[in-house]
């Protein structure tokens, strides 16, 4: 019994971690704590069966840490994104949206031309005094964020879908940006 809860709880930890990590929404975080549940109870059995009362404790803990991740993603959250869907849905009723979620605007893909995927958004910069969109973040290249490499492109250069982005600019334009240095400061930005 516990040799196959062992293995389960080895699989099921590891295939988890790869859903929550891989941050593709709601829907699969959610299922990722779902896994997370699964690996947790098989560990607290792992735990019992072999007299180890840190496991067992520990992962008992993380049970319930895991079912307050699956409410939270697969219940509350999911409900958010699936009422900004709808709002998003509702309003497209000519050939150009009228909305976008800043939840969907969050890791949207940017285009340069019609099918060309450069990347995705990764930050968004908002005047504080307007409340409007002044710079979006791209990254693009790279591999789980290795060798990726970061451009601020201001926002009068992007036009907005429902669920893509696309560059008002060629793509040569775009890759000979200056590269965007997160803990660097943004003087020009703010006016300094």
């Amino acid at each position: 019994m516990e040799q196959i809860a062992g293995w389960v709880a080895t699989i099921a930890t590891m295939v988890a971690a790869v859903m929550v990590a891989s941050n593709l929404g709601a829907r699969i975080t959610g299922w990722g704590f779902v896994v997370f549940t699964a690996g947790s109870v098989a560990w607290t059995t792992v735990g019992a069966t072999t007299d180890q009362p840190n496991l067992l404790i520990t992962n008992a803990f993380l049970t319930i840490i895991n079912l307050l991740g699956v409410w939270r993603w697969l219940g509350r959250q999911a409900r958010y994104e699936q009422r900004g869907k709808s709002a998003v849905e509702a309003c497209a009723t000519g050939s150009e949206p009228v909305i976008m979620t800043a939840s969907a605007l969050a890791g949207a893909k940017v285009y340069a031309g019609e099918d060309e995927e450069i990347g995705s958004v990764v930050e968004v910069m908002l005047g504080c005094a307007d409340g409007r969109i002044h710079q979006v973040v791209v990254r693009s290249g790279g591999v789980g964020g290795v060798g990726e490499r970061l451009r601020a492109i201001d926002r009068d250069q992007l036009r907005f879908a429902a669920d893509r982005v696309d560059l008002l600019m060629e793509r040569v334009t775009f890759d000979a940006l200056p590269e965007w240095v997160p803990d660097k400061p943004a003087d020009a930005m703010c006016g300094g």
